[in-house]
């Protein structure tokens, strides 16, 4: 069993299944993502790992996404079931595991999350859920300029304002927002403000729960 997979396998195997401006996207991802774990003390290893692996399905078709995900007993919505596209962490870290050997549920679990995140979600998680939003090749916009700066101020915060960010742009078209988005953001709002209380604490955990 493999904890880390060969680099190079992967790349190899993503050159055959995304394009090369997707596989620019996942090099930054697996650069920001390991960037933010040296800056915070954690496992930059696994961070890298995590951001080079994080977009494995991508481009796999929506019946696929669907199929991987019964098969895998993956809990399912109407929002995931009329917008399949958001099952692609889930199935990347299906792959990984699958495909490459991953093993280690950190890594696995930092995948999953990074798209639509999750409450309670390890701070090795929240370091590639950030990543995927600000990694260099996003653009230079004053919006993506103020995370990347709250980025290396407080994981949390980062955490709760790249919801906000993405949350944005899903009301300004006209999206479905998927609930754990918006549960992801309460949770993370309220690990970078404890003061707010326990009271929020409490409701949150009830939310969640």
């Amino acid at each position: 069993m493999t904890l880390v997979p060969a680099r190079e396998n992967v790349l190899a195997w993503l050159s055959d299944r995304v394009p090369a401006a997707r596989i620019k996207h996942i090099l930054g991802v697996e650069q920001t993502a390991g960037d933010l774990a040296r800056h915070y003390g954690l496992d930059e290893a696994k961070a890298r790992t995590a951001g080079l692996l994080h977009d494995l399905a991508k481009y796999f078709k929506p019946q696929l996404l669907l199929h991987m995900a019964q098969k895998e007993g993956l809990e399912l919505d109407s929002v995931l079931e009329a917008h399949p596209h958001l099952l692609h962490a889930d199935a990347s870290a299906i792959v990984a595991r699958d495909e490459f050997g991953v093993v280690d549920r950190e890594i696995l679990d930092a995948i999953a999350h990074h798209t639509l995140g999750r409450p309670n979600m390890s701070q090795l998680s929240c370091t590639v859920f950030i990543a995927d939003t600000i990694e260099p090749g996003r653009g230079n916009t004053a919006q993506l300029e103020a995370l990347r700066e709250a980025s290396w101020q407080n994981l949390y915060a980062a955490v709760w304002q790249t919801s906000d960010y993405s949350l944005k742009y899903l009301l300004e078209t006209r999206c479905y927002i998927h609930p754990r988005t918006v549960l992801t953001r309460n949770w993370a709002l309220q690990m970078a403000r404890p003061e707010t209380g326990n009271s929020t604490k409490q409701s949150i955990k009830q939310i969640t729960s």
